[in-house]
């Protein structure tokens, strides 16, 4: 008879599993640590686990009877991270929302700054050693009194709200599921399509679920202002690739700041790359933070912490849902 739950360290993840594993043993002593690293010791380790942290992939899962909690490395994981066993399964899921918040909100700020105040045509100007003040052509939208319409006002839209409020920006925020507390006037996704041609720029921080994917389509693009700009730092499997060329290309948005993508990488010959009202990051908007490791352990640890407590877990996931 077993003295001690059993957590277990699933591929794939992205940190250095040995000393993840003998931290979390100092830290959670009422564990015993067990570490799968590769696809072959994962069936034998996830049917002997009471929790894990990883993956668990579809074949291995019908032999986890005692597995009760499963900590995903992601805010928003990979497609088919979430799957129909692991939905009816009885495994509680948390996910690590949250800790980029702050991160990505400046990312969104910069995108913002950029598009609004002409940033592309002055960088282009710059290469070419050129003195011209006129060299801006699109419009200067200033964030003071703009609308900023936030499609996701989980902890990255909350963060992004408040940025944009202290900015003097109106913030609007759709979300199914509140949770924080922000300046964004919060409506219901039923409202979208009405608030969407009064929005300066339109943020969209959703993970990627059955009912987010490719939501940004040719209708909501022809329901934008002709100068406001879009920008997707959620997932890219939100936003139709082909319907956002052509509506930067027809000039039915004036410009977007994108950092996820439809397809990644984003192939070297997609017209996106070379226009000239779009910027473009390969999906880099934590890539260099050097402190967002240290955040997902610390939440890892105070979840294991809670589970060997018997208190509630933070960040449960609705895994129908995929978030």
């Amino acid at each position: 008879m077993r003295n001690q739950p059993i957590f277990a360290i699933l591929p794939p993840n992205d940190e250095d599993v040995r000393a993840l594993a003998e931290r979390l043993r100092n830290d959670a002593p009422g564990f015993e640590v067990e570490v799968a690293e590769d696809d072959e010791a994962v069936r034998d380790l996830v049917a002997r686990a009471d929790a894990a942290f990883g993956w668990v992939p579809p074949e291995a899962l019908p032999a986890a009877r005692n597995l009760r909690w499963l900590q995903s490395p992601f805010a928003a994981p990979f497609p088919g991270y979430y799957y129909q066993g692991l939905i009816e399964h009885p495994v509680v899921v948390t996910n690590a929302r949250g800790i980029y918040s702050d991160h990505i909100a400046h990312h969104i700020l910069m995108f913002m700054l950029a598009l609004s105040r002409g940033l592309p045509y002055w960088m282009e100007a710059q290469r070419h050693r050129r003195w011209d003040q006129q060299a801006r052509r699109r419009g200067y939208i200033n964030i003071v009194g703009s609308t900023v319409l936030i499609n996701g006002v989980g902890g990255i839209g909350a963060e992004t709200a408040r940025l944009c409020a202290a900015l003097g920006a109106r913030v609007v925020g759709i979300d199914p599921r509140p949770e924080h507390d922000c300046p964004a006037e919060v409506h219901s996704p039923s409202a979208l399509d009405d608030l969407l041609p009064a929005a300066d720029f339109v943020v969209t921080t959703a993970p990627h679920t059955p009912e987010s994917e490719l939501m940004w389509n040719a209708d909501r693009f022809r329901r934008m202002k002709p100068s406001a700009y879009f920008i997707n730092i959620g997932r890219g499997m939100t936003a139709r690739l082909d319907d956002l060329t052509a509506a930067l290309t027809e000039g039915e948005i004036a410009g977007a700041g994108l950092d996820v993508f439809e397809i990644e990488p984003l192939p070297a010959e997609h017209p996106l790359w070379t226009l000239e009202n779009v910027l473009l990051t390969p999906h880099v908007a934590v890539a260099d933070a050097a402190d967002v490791a240290e955040r997902r352990y610390a939440l890892l640890a105070d979840n294991a912490r809670r589970f060997l407590a018997g208190e509630p877990l933070r960040n449960a996931v609705d895994k129908a849902r995929w978030y």
